[in-house]
């Protein structure tokens, strides 16, 4: 079964850096959560939980999910501390559960969070599926964003995994496959 991975989607992470197309993701991912859920598909949100201080500190403003792309009741919401959603959380068990196979990724940060947790996937065995413009993340000291953005959706469809591959699907391919 294919499940939707909407990975640190948080008020702090937008708020505080320019994403790029950020509205657009935005607008791409919600319509994502809606085909998936009218379909009754698994959508599971990844959460990430700061350090005391921190904008995504638990319980602070910017800790919370952005409300046009939030859970809703009864879904499942795994908190992690790390880039690796996997890591030490009951991520893997919590798709296991819900009998998923195959994961489509979306969220931000795509050089750390949505990175680290796509690689880890395949690692524990899922098939995985990028969605190319439904993720984000914000120009960095030598790279700007939408270079960073490019050279993953390139990376990803790249990487050697025998017996499996990273596919790149766009959220309108997604939606049509939804």
């Amino acid at each position: 079964m294919l499940a939707l991975l909407v990975t640190d989607m948080q008020k702090g992470l937008f708020e505080n850096a320019a994403r790029y197309d950020a509205d657009g993701v935005v607008s791409r991912i919600a319509a994502l959560l809606a085909a998936f859920r009218k379909a009754g598909r698994p959508v599971v949100f990844v959460q990430h939980d700061g350090l005391e201080g921190d904008e995504l500190e638990p319980g602070a403003p910017g800790w919370e999910i952005l409300p046009a792309v939030a859970p809703w009741p009864g879904e499942p919401v795994v908190h992690k501390t790390a880039c690796d959603a996997f890591l030490e959380t009951d991520l893997d068990r919590t798709l296991r559960g819900l009998g998923v196979r195959e994961v489509a990724i979306v969220g931000c940060v795509t050089d750390f969070c949505v990175d680290t947790t796509l690689r880890a996937a395949t690692s524990l065995g899922y098939d995985v599926t990028a969605v190319s413009d439904g993720h984000t993340t914000a120009d960095r000291a030598h790279l700007d964003a939408e270079t960073i953005i490019a050279h993953h959706n390139w990376m990803w469809t790249n990487l050697i995994l025998p017996g499996r591959a990273v596919r790149l699907s766009s959220a309108r391919e997604m939606l049509a496959a939804v």
